[in-house]
């Protein structure tokens, strides 16, 4: 699998952008889960990092990275410009996380 260059500004220093392909996104949607729930209780009393979430968020930017790279592929994106996240709840419990960017073809 070639790899995908990502950005998130308007160019790719020393690359010129030959095709603008379109948007491409990725999103998942996870749900908190009890355990950890519980310890960021926990932590509200104590103080300090949410360990368990902060792993939860990185795990689901991985993952909307991923399915957004996918799709850049499979339309023939060698980069993806402009990259942003966007986060919403989608249930009490349960928030998406989507990554979307502007797929190009760059030389």
């Amino acid at each position: 699998m070639e790899s995908v260059i990502l950005t998130n500004i308007e160019t790719i220093p020393g690359k010129t952008i030959t095709t603008h392909l379109g948007l491409v996104q990725g999103n998942t949607v996870r749900a908190k889960h009890v355990g950890r729930d519980l310890m960021a209780g926990l932590k509200n009393i104590v103080g300090g990092e949410l360990q368990g979430y902060t792993e939860l968020l990185q795990e689901s930017r991985d993952e909307a990275i991923r399915r957004m790279v996918e799709q850049a592929q499979a339309i023939g994106a060698n980069a993806v410009i402009n990259v942003r996240f966007s986060t919403s709840s989608v249930t009490s419990g349960a928030a998406e996380l989507l990554a979307y960017g502007t797929a190009v073809v760059v030389e």
